[in-house]
């Protein structure tokens, strides 16, 4: 069959009828629809061949399981991540005292340099910055910034 005997069948099937109508009640023209009819685009859910991947329930359910967030940080560090939590709030109101809670991630690029500084401080001898959070508490906040703006980077890295 050549494509005008292509053409002419699909112009007078009912299908095709019924399909102009639904693409007319969204105002379009159907000129890209009967053009893919006549390349084969708009084949019929069973004569497309499909390759994917199955992925399993129970393996997204291992992958969860796999990042024990809870049991495996918040409940061994749950004083520490509490102190953190301070310190991030007490940070927002330093910075910004009128907007809620947020990361004002322009206030500060340095994280391993200002992580270091307080972990300096700390170890000379002086436990509190002058706002009265720990020195040691800030290098715990310091850190966390910079692993996620590491996984942050990877992520996109690993997209492109």
């Amino acid at each position: 069959m050549n494509t005008r005997e292509k053409y002419i069948e699909m112009l007078e099937s009912e299908e095709h009828e019924r399909r102009m109508r639904i693409i007319a009640q969204n105002g379009n023209s159907g000129l890209n629809y009967e053009q893919d009819m006549l390349n084969g685009f708009n084949k019929s859910v069973n004569d497309i061949e499909v390759e994917a991947e199955v992925v399993k329930p129970t393996d997204k359910a291992a992958d969860r399981k796999a990042t024990p967030v809870y049991s495996g940080c918040v409940a061994y560090f749950p004083l520490a991540l509490k102190e953190i939590s301070k310190a991030s709030a007490e940070g927002n109101k330093q910075h910004h005292d009128d907007k809620p809670l947020h990361w004002d991630r322009s206030k500060s690029g340095d994280e391993l340099d200002a992580m270091m500084r307080h972990l300096l401080d700390h170890a000379s001898g002086e436990l509190f910055d002058d706002c009265g959070t720990r020195h040691i508490v800030k290098c715990g906040w310091r850190i966390l910034a910079f692993i996620q703006k590491t996984m942050e980077n990877e992520n996109l890295t690993n997209k492109l």
